[in-house]
């Protein structure tokens, strides 16, 4: 049996999508655990998924499953009857809701792949197993170890979604990829701080939670994460009416970029350097650099990262 996909145009997609304009809730979720024939594992999602009107990313592999969607809001419960009920490790999943509502913007299309890794951690150790991870924490304890000069956060994400956004004082790893992350983390969380308590997060909980295994591995001991990341954080904060101690926008990757959380601005515009959050790609297809640009910038640039760039489109 040939392997199920879309057959239509990403023009025609988004602009039915538009025309639409049916309110959608966005969804995020992930599972590690064991799925051995992929392929059929694959079509099942990707064909309940196509008749639920699901938009949006699906990763799988043999270690689990890893998904960015929207779907119509009226489907979110016949939805999540079905990923309840598609493996037993799924019944009860944690799915991560975005904090507005009524978006079409996110997603156009439905992709479902296999890959190697639902998330690549480039981890060469024959003797790590991923099997203990941190310690869960909710909204209320994250706000409080905030307070707490004995303990570190770190944040697990890119140097680029760190930028626009992050919690006070929390440690930036830099790197362009978790791989690289994972890599640079030990080297510098040195011995003096094994017995620290340290908080990871990243924005779902993906990618902190196999950080955590990590330093378990590695003998740090008093390890924890954010339930949910930041979304999980910030849809808790709002439900228990606690304040909300991030600070700026997270990005997110979709055709959103970004989603506010606080009315603070914590970055610059690349070319004037002036408070601005705003993500764009160059509008030169040969460079597409992903770069902050503010509103007069983008008028007087051309949506374009230099002059090199704009003189080219």
């Amino acid at each position: 049996m040939s392997m199920l996909y879309n057959c239509f145009s990403k023009k025609e997609l988004k602009k039915n999508i538009l025309l639409t304009n049916q309110p959608r809730l966005i969804l995020s979720f992930y599972k590690y655990f064991c799925i051995q024939n992929l392929k059929e594992f694959r079509d099942k999602i990707y064909k309940s998924f196509s008749q639920y009107n699901i938009l949006g990313r699906v990763y799988i592999s043999h270690e689990g499953m890893n998904a960015q969607i929207s779907i119509p809001t009226n489907m979110y419960l016949i939805f999540k009857k079905f990923l309840y009920q598609l493996h037993p490790l799924l019944n009860n999943l944690y799915i991560n809701k975005t904090f507005n509502v009524n978006n079409t913007s996110a997603f156009w299309l439905l992709s479902v792949k296999i890959k190697k890794y639902i998330i690549n951690d480039g981890i060469t150790d024959s003797l790590f197993k991923f099997e203990n991870v941190g310690i869960y924490i909710d909204a209320k304890t994250v706000n409080l170890m905030l307070n707490d000069k004995k303990t570190i956060f770190i944040d697990m994400r890119n140097s680029y979604e760190y930028k626009i956004g992050h919690f006070p004082n929390a440690l930036e790893i830099k790197s362009k990829t978790f791989r690289e992350q994972l890599r640079n983390l030990i080297k510098i969380m040195h011995d003096n701080n094994k017995y620290e308590n340290i908080v990871m997060y990243c924005t779902g909980g993906i990618r902190c939670e196999k950080a955590t295994s990590w330093m378990i591995f590695n003998k740090f001991k008093n390890v924890y994460h954010i339930k949910g990341g930041i979304i999980g954080y910030v849809n808790q904060a709002k439900k228990n009416k606690l304040p909300i101690l991030f600070k700026g926008s997270m990005f997110v990757f979709d055709n959103r970029i970004s989603e506010k959380i606080s009315k603070d601005i914590i970055s610059f515009c690349k070319q004037c350097n002036q408070p601005s959050d705003n993500y764009v790609n160059c509008c030169f297809s040969l460079c597409h650099l992903l770069f902050i640009q503010c509103n007069n910038c983008s008028i007087n640039f051309k949506n374009c990262c230099s002059i090199d760039c704009m003189k080219n489109i």
